[in-house]
């Protein structure tokens, strides 16, 4: 049967016609070709053989009434004006249930070395997200191995998140994490334009031989093309769909969001789109919101796509333009400091500057009396802290503070645990925490008695 399988799909990917264009001019970095208007649309590919035997492919990404415009996968050395140029069918991507344990590229070819085989169904890359009539609503809390999320910032079956963080403050050990505890039946991992030497460091310490296990990782390196870059997180999510429509639950994972818009935005200004927000262009915001709706709960009957994206953010700017428009549509947001790294707890995790949005509806009413407690203690030094430090606050002039001060060391500690004993296990910790410790008694001094 697979066999079977493997003869149809190759004979499905057989074009029954054959178009052919010349190459009329090279502007820039967009090549146009002549003699395809009549057959070409936005996003087909184009084939280039050059003189010297080689193959080049690009893009179409703008059409005139005479010419298609089209940008390279690669280096446009080796093209020449009147070159062929050959027309193929949009490029999707065909996932398929062996792709588990597997590293890909967005193109669907395999890193690893290994046979890859394709699935039986083509799928779009820029597929519609769900009719919002039909989709299921979010589902129960999830296991996700660390306390933090367990109590404070839960995530339930469905959620998407954001995850928002400058470089070197734990993002990537974090993704691990989820990796290989949260609950669910399948994981999609996308990095996009990450380093290509940390790639083999991700799968083998990060992830690790039990969360690839488990996991499909689809990967395109920063030195790959804006076009390669840009497909590898919609790749991702076409392979989250295919199993979702399975009715699995998918966790996907996005390394990063930002690396996504950049790409976009070097293929968008190649196209001729202005830039607008600050550089990026206007449909950095269709781009980046069409993504993250496509996952969540699926329609009624299928699984589900639960989704964290991460953003960087320089110098911690919560207001730039990507990061901004991801959080407006997105379920909650995670915020990792770099003080917090500095100070070596990790994760890095700003408990009051983060938002899950499935509270208070995933928790029973003494879990979110312990939350509601939590988080107000944690205001309390947050706001005193400076004159703590600073030997400037006299115990007693506020209990809630006195409290805060008292329950501090352990709260702050709880949000680095892990949660060996699930979410039960967690929230009794919790309580656990929030109770402040006796001071130790100073030891009382007695006069020893005069000797005789």
């Amino acid at each position: 049967m697979d066999v079977l399988d493997d003869l149809l799909m190759h004979v499905q990917g057989l074009e029954p016609m054959r178009c052919f264009g010349r190459i009329s001019r090279i502007d820039g970095q967009l090549v146009a070709v002549r003699g395809l208007n009549d057959m070409a649309c936005i996003g087909d590919w184009l084939e280039f053989r050059t003189r010297s035997g080689g193959r080049v492919g690009a893009e179409i990404l703008r059409l005139t009434a005479d010419e298609a415009f089209a940008l390279p996968d690669g280096p446009q050395s080796g093209l020449a004006i009147d070159d062929r140029a050959e027309l193929r069918r949009a490029r999707g991507i065909a996932p398929d249930d062996s792709w588990i344990g597997r590293v890909i590229d967005p193109y669907g070819q395999p890193l690893d070395g290994r046979p890859l085989r394709l699935g039986a169904q083509m799928r779009a890359l820029e597929s519609p997200a769900p009719d919002p009539a039909r989709r299921g609503r979010l589902g129960a809390r999830l296991e996700t191995g660390m306390a933090v999320f367990n109590t404070l910032l839960p995530v339930v079956k469905g959620q998407r998140i954001g995850l928002f963080a400058g470089s070197g403050v734990g993002k990537t050990m974090l993704l691990g994490q989820f990796a290989r505890h949260m609950q669910a039946d399948i994981v999609v991992i996308a990095l996009v334009g990450e380093r290509g030497r940390e790639l083999r460091e991700f799968i083998e310490d990060v992830l690790g031989e039990s969360g690839l296990a488990r996991a499909v990782v689809i990967a395109a390196t920063s030195d790959q093309p804006a076009l390669t870059r840009r497909r590898c997180a919609p790749a991702a999510m076409g392979v989250a769909e295919h199993f979702r429509d399975q009715g699995k639950h998918v966790l996907l994972l996005t390394d990063s969001i930002t690396r996504l818009a950049e790409a976009h935005r070097e293929v968008a200004l190649a196209a001729g789109e202005d830039a607008s927000l600050r550089g990026y262009p206007p449909s950095t915001a269709q781009r980046i919101m069409g993504l993250a709706e496509r996952a969540g709960p699926g329609p009624d009957g299928l699984g589900a796509i639960t989704a964290i994206f991460t953003v960087l953010v320089a110098g911690s700017d919560m207001e730039e333009p990507v990061a901004d428009i991801l959080r407006g549509v997105l379920d909650g947001h995670v915020v990792m400091d770099r003080a917090i790294a500095e100070r070596g707890r990790f994760p890095a995790i700003d408990v009051l500057r983060s938002v899950g949005r499935s509270l208070p509806h995933c928790a029973r009413p003494e879990e979110n009396a312990r939350i509601s407690e939590a988080r107000r203690l944690l205001g309390a030094y947050d706001r005193a802290e400076m004159m703590v430090q600073a030997g400037l606050y006299e115990r007693g002039s506020d209990p809630l503070v006195d409290r805060a001060i008292a329950v501090w060391p352990a709260l702050d500690a709880f949000v680095g645990e892990a949660a060996p004993a699930g979410i039960k296990g967690a929230f009794a910790k919790l309580a656990q925490c929030l109770e402040p410790t006796p001071a130790p008694q100073a030891a009382i001094k007695r006069p020893k008695p005069a000797r005789r």
